[in-house]
């Protein structure tokens, strides 16, 4: 489950991952950036409206030594369907895997762009996850449930 919901993504998030699932558009994806957070708090990100007021904020993406974003499209996401029994919406995806060498990460940002190669303004930030990592050149695997839950 994730850490923190951001304002703009609070009631949506489960929508846009199913217009990823549906492929409405065609270019819509979510994405999974490794961030240093540093000491940005979580009332400072939860008002970020889209990734570049995150990074504004003083988030840094890790995009080099082993880190990149992971685009994920529709075969990603697993089926979404309600789950009635516990009263509630789970959106789950693959298992994220990097081999970091350098450059240590906190956390991990979900966003979502419904257009192909995103700027950072058009990017819609959904979640951020713990994901505290000390790069050592072994493969690191964020195993991810319940990427984020409507209930």
């Amino acid at each position: 489950m994730s850490d923190i919901v951001f304002n703009v993504a609070k009631g949506r998030a489960v929508e846009l991952a199913n217009r990823v699932k549906s492929g409405d558009p065609a270019a819509a994806r979510l994405y999974a950036i490794p961030v240093d957070r540093a000491a940005v708090t979580d009332a400072t990100l939860k008002d970020c409206a889209d990734f570049a007021a995150v990074i504004s904020a003083g988030v840094t993406e890790r995009t080099t030594g082993g880190w990149s974003r992971i685009t994920l499209a529709a075969g990603d996401i697993t089926a979404l369907a309600p789950d009635n029994t516990n009263d509630r919406f789970a959106v789950d995806v693959i298992d994220l895997s990097w081999t970091p060498s350098a450059g240590a990460v906190t956390d991990i940002v979900i966003a979502y762009a419904a257009v192909g190669s995103p700027t950072n303004a058009q990017l819609v930030p959904l979640t951020i996850h713990a994901f505290p990592v000390t790069p050592s050149g072994a493969t690191e695997t964020a195993l991810v449930s319940d990427l984020f839950r409507a209930s």
